[in-house]
């Protein structure tokens, strides 16, 4: 069974940063992209950043020069360095994952973490 594991959300006032973590677990054989997606209330669910397994990587224009996504492939994890924080980056924040598990390849997504942005 794999999952996603997110951490590293919280309360943060604007201007602040907040790095989120990913780490995925379980009969992992392959990961080929990684990404962060979020949501808030009364809105769909966007694409923040998004990172391939050979690095290039790929953001929302809302959050370019402010946010940077990174992977550590020993550690199967996914990273989100977020700086200067804006009150309209609230929202709940997801990892998504395109894993091959040896019997299955597909698209998995975490829990969710929380992130509010005070103004």
């Amino acid at each position: 069974q794999v999952q996603l594991v997110e951490s590293g959300g919280g309360l943060v006032q604007a201007g602040g940063s907040l790095r989120l973590s990913c780490a995925a677990s379980g009969i992992i054989f392959s990961i080929n992209a990684m990404g962060w997606y979020r949501q808030a209330p009364g809105k769909q669910r966007d694409l923040v950043a998004s990172i391939t397994s050979g690095g290039s990587t790929n953001y929302a224009d809302s959050v370019k020069g402010r946010f940077t996504i990174s992977r550590d492939n020993a550690k199967n994890t996914v990273y989100l360095q977020m700086n200067s924080l804006k009150p309209e980056d609230t929202a709940v924040y997801y990892c998504n994952a395109d894993i091959w598990s040896g019997s299955y390849y597909g698209e998995y997504w975490g829990q969710g973490t929380q992130v509010t942005v005070s103004s």
